[in-house]
């Protein structure tokens, strides 16, 4: 640790340790960062102490004092991650990079705490017969998390767990800073306006104004997510469109233009060996095994059996679909071609571009429409305020409020893309619900994008993909905001089994496609008036284009995930190349380059919560498939079927089992054939 990160920061003034409301994001910076998770870690080590010698353990003394603990050191953290993550910086980053041993060594203390553990079994069982059910519930959850933390290895194998939990966090935040230093590093600088044909005038606009400020002529392209999407989707330049897909598909690699610089192989090496060690000291099989412990899946087996199934659903329906474009382009197609050609053909098939949507898009009426659905479905109305600190101009905030007027939650906005600020788009857990006999504690969620931002007087207008990631986004955002569950470890999305935590955010995809939301929530730029219904019709009929050839490519990731998950063997290695070779001959009918790179840059499974659970979207997909289908046949803003919803899920949280709550709302278990029947796959397959 630095001396200039320590000996800065004048404790009493340190805005991290405030008790505010909501975090100081006018007033935090690096230089604060680890005083005050040093001085927080000690003296919760300090409470922690105390509660370990209790003579006696009850409820409110052992386990109500720990979710008070646990909520605290969430507020202090949670806007350290999110500024590291939203406005990187070197001084930010050593910050952050310095928090994580400490909080990693912290967080396995307590998780590996004998007597914690004997407490809380304890009271599940003297006071079991006085507990409610969420109560239950909550012991439940702490006495498995115990055991998966190694509670109850000898003190050798519990040192070496320790061990491996610290260098997994300093490796994931390692994997992640490789692939922001490589998207940033790179650029692409074009003087000739010819070969700039097709490309969105926002994108040319923005690469101007970037190749000014660099005393630059022409035109300078960073590869940020909206412009690296718009070139190769749209650029008519093959040359420029394979410059694009090769920065894109090799970053944090050994090779591509910046080879060898950020290489994350050995990154990933490492990650796959130790949390294998970390499951064979736990006596379980592999990773795999371990990840599974706690989802709604249950074993290996079952989650590669779920994804064949898909696989034999898709793969005739994909390679059809690959025969038709490459029909339509007359050649063969190049990786750096398949995005272009598939929006030239959907363009002419269904008369209908994301390009021409941006026009109706603008994030304002966007917002407008997306926060109508959540107030007719929920009954909750949702305010923006502009006297709450932000990190950033981009950055806004919002109220929900009951329909009598009071906040529920609130959430903060940033929806565009900049330098310094991850790539994808994510919603994340600033303040989490506690009401514990204190003043109740509401939720504020994170909600980052990473759209186009506005031009001069112009708006930012979004593509119709950018519309449905800001809805799934605010699905998540939902989840955490609506909770009923007063226990921080058990409301929002906490507790929830991983393979549902995605239930809601892609429940919340279909309304993007509803033609009355669409009418609600388009205004064209120039005039306002709404989509037309002829577009609308058009654009609905695109969700099942290629549907065969995008299933195929999240079960691709999702294979290659859970196979080198649950096939690592210490003496062979990670084989990550091998394995992509051979889930690649089992799904994939498109082809890719020897030289691309693309698990270098998979930060879901190696900087991510993801780790052996990709599948989690596929699966999750088929819950959100078959519950719309209840308010298909209800109506799609039905206050009954909604109210269930409500209640059943979205307010849950981890308080119930995951398939319990869907019974519970649904009236019978889950079905795949809702997901496909909802992307056409199921009928043309047949």
């Amino acid at each position: 640790m630095s001396p200039e990160l320590t000996a800065s920061a004048d404790l009493s003034g340190n805005p991290l340790l405030e008790d505010a409301p909501l975090p100081r994001f006018d007033g935090i910076r690096p230089e604060h960062v680890v005083p005050a998770i040093s001085r927080l870690l000690a003296e919760q080590r300090a409470s922690v102490a105390a509660i370990e010698a209790l003579p006696t353990a009850d409820f409110q003394g052992v386990v109500v004092a720990l979710e008070e603990l646990r909520h605290r050191l969430s507020r202090v953290w949670s806007p350290v991650a999110h500024l590291n993550a939203v406005i990187n910086s070197e001084p930010l980053r050593a910050a952050y990079n310095s928090c994580l041993p400490l909080l990693s060594e912290y967080h396995t203390d307590l998780a590996q705490s004998e007597r914690l553990y004997r407490a809380y079994a304890q009271v599940a069982a003297q006071e079991n017969g006085a507990l409610d059910p969420v109560q239950r519930e909550l012991i439940t959850h702490a006495l498995r998390d115990f055991r998966l933390a190694g509670v109850a290895l000898d003190s050798t194998r519990k040192a070496r767990f320790k061990a491996i939990m610290m260098e997994l966090a300093r490796l994931g935040a390692k994997f992640e800073e490789n692939v922001l230093d490589a998207t940033n590093v790179w650029s692409h600088h074009v003087t000739d306006a010819g070969e700039l044909a097709g490309i969105n005038a926002g994108i040319l606009e923005q690469a101007e104004r970037r190749a000014h400020a660099q005393q630059l002529r022409g035109w300078l392209f960073g590869l940020d997510q909206p412009t690296y999407v718009a070139v190769v989707t749209d650029a008519q330049s093959a040359a420029l469109r394979r410059a694009f897909y090769e920065a894109w598909s090799t970053r944090a690699s050994d090779r591509g233009p910046s080879a060898g610089r950020y290489d994350n192989g050995q990154v990933i090496e490492e990650i796959l060996r130790l949390r294998h060690e970390a499951a064979r000291l736990l006596d379980y099989d592999s990773f795999a095994d371990y990840a599974l412990a706690n989802r709604m899946a249950r074993t290996v087996p079952e989650v590669l059996d779920f994804l064949r199934q898909l696989v034999r659903a898709a793969k005739p329906v994909g390679a059809a679909e690959l025969t038709e474009l490459e029909r339509f382009a007359a050649h063969t197609l190049e990786p750096w071609d398949f995005a272009y050609y598939s929006e030239r053909l959907q363009q002419q098939r269904y008369h209908i571009s994301q390009e021409q949507l941006r026009e109706y898009l603008p994030l304002p009426s966007v917002l407008a429409g997306l926060f109508e659905v959540a107030e007719k479905l929920f009954q909750v109305r949702i305010r923006e305020r502009r006297d709450v600190p932000v990190w950033h101009a981009d950055a806004r905030y919002f109220e929900v409020q009951s329909p009598a007027g009071p906040a529920v939650a609130s959430f903060y906005l940033d929806a565009y893309a900049r330098p310094h600020k991850r790539s994808g788009a994510w919603m994340d857990d600033c303040i989490g619900r506690k009401a514990l006999g204190g003043p109740t504690v509401l939720p504020v969620a994170y909600l980052v994008c990473n759209s186009l931002a506005p031009a001069g007087d112009r708006p930012a207008v979004l593509t119709h993909d950018d519309v449905v990631t800001l809805f799934h986004e605010f699905g998540h955002g939902l989840h955490h905001m609506l909770t009923r569950v007063n226990y921080p470890s058990l409301a929002g999305l906490n507790g929830v089994a991983w393979d549902a935590v995605e239930l809601p955010s892609q429940f919340m995809e279909n309304y993007a496609w509803q033609p009355e939301v669409l009418t609600r929530m388009s205004a064209h730029v120039a005039g306002g008036e709404p989509l037309p219904a002829e577009l609308q019709r058009r654009l609905i009929a695109t969700r099942s284009f290629q549907a065969g050839l995008q299933t195929l490519r999240q079960v691709e990731f999702a294979l290659l995930d859970m196979r080198l998950h649950a096939e690592y063997q210490p003496e062979r290695g990670a084989r990550v190349y091998e394995l992509l070779r051979e889930v690649r001959d089992e799904v994939a009918v498109l082809p890719i380059p020897s030289w691309n790179r693309y698990p270098h840059s998979f930060a879901h499974i190696f900087a991510g919560g993801y780790a052996a659970g990709y599948y989690s979207y596929k699966w999750a997909e088929v819950l959100a498939a078959d519950a719309f289908g209840a308010f298909l046949e209800h109506g799609t803003f039905d206050q009954a079927t909604a109210q269930r919803f409500l209640d059943s899920i979205l307010s849950r949280g981890g308080s119930r089992d995951a398939l319990a709550a869907f019974v519970d709302f649904r009236g019978r278990e889950p079905r795949v054939e809702a997901l496909l029947r909802q992307y056409g796959i199921a009928a043309r397959a047949a």
